[in-house]
């Protein structure tokens, strides 16, 4: 039985992913690059990321200057609420899983860590998302890295070949999230770990943000608490789990919705566990 107890339970799982598909093929399309894209304003003449023109989307969410400028245009589509990079601690020659890799950005930065020698694979349900991945392979001269077509709760990744998963924003978008953590155990070598960064929910969400299609395709009412992700970790297998709010989200958090405050509701936070090494 699931553990997740957020209001994208509510939903028709199938419904919940092809309103995410549609968003996310929109934003493929357009190659729509707005801090997130989730809910924020950007009829100012100012545009998104208002009074921080000194900083990119990506910047604002924990990348530094040499990772946006590492990746070729097209890969970065500013979606996100941290950097898995930072705390992933991937070493050369590993084999990286991207959980909803979208054009790729977390794909190429991780390509750079594994090195020839290591291999990343990414997944995403948008067609139109692994077709412009893919063209960005070229790109980056990524001849390690390779985007398949699936879905995070039923992935398309051998059992035991992955040292580690990662995943920026998306698990809060995943209608089951018991079965996400549970593929990703699956595809995981025995002592392999994940290192997501994912909203988290501090409050609950009033209604109008619970029922909202664009709140739960914007990454934010299918937000899960502490409480709910540690559960879904424990039952999964996973063992040394780490879930760490990040204070400093708010900032950009506050900027995702124009008529309130999210980060109310809501803050950013690593997500860390270990499959054991030996599996009982």
């Amino acid at each position: 039985m699931s553990n997740d107890t957020t209001a994208a339970g509510d939903r028709d799982p199938e419904e919940t992913r092809e309103m995410v598909r549609e968003r996310y093929g929109t934003i493929a399309s357009d190659s729509q690059d707005c801090c997130g894209d989730v809910g924020i304003d950007t009829t100012d003449d100012d545009g998104c990321c208002e009074g921080n023109a000194d900083a990119t989307g990506s910047e604002r969410l924990g990348y530094d200057a040499d990772d946006v400028a590492s990746v070729a245009d097209g890969a970065d589509l500013g979606l996100g609420c941290g950097n898995p990079k930072a705390f992933a601690e991937m070493t050369p020659g590993e084999t990286v899983l991207d959980l909803g890799s979208g054009a790729g950005f977390d794909c190429f930065l991780a390509a750079e860590e594994v090195g020839p020698d290591g291999d990343v694979i990414g997944v995403d349900m948008t067609p139109e998302m692994v077709s412009k991945a893919r063209e960005n392979v070229a790109k980056n001269d990524a001849v390690n890295v390779e985007f398949r077509l699936g879905e995070i709760s039923h992935l398309p990744v051998a059992d035991a070949t992955v040292d580690v998963v990662i995943s920026n924003c998306v698990v809060n978008l995943a209608p089951e999230k018991q079965r996400v953590f549970d593929d990703a155990y699956r595809v995981l070598k025995p002592g392999g770990r994940v290192a997501i960064s994912d909203v988290v929910q501090t409050a609950p969400f009033p209604d109008d943000v619970k029922m909202d299609p664009d709140s739960l395709t914007g990454c934010v009412a299918g937000a899960s608490t502490v409480d709910s992700l540690e559960a879904m970790l424990d039952s999964a297998g996973f063992e040394a789990i780490e879930i760490a709010p990040k204070d400093e989200s708010t900032e950009f958090i506050s900027d995702w919705d124009a008529d309130r405050d999210l980060s109310d509701y809501l803050v950013s936070a690593t997500i860390e566990a270990r499959k054991p090494a030996h599996p009982t």
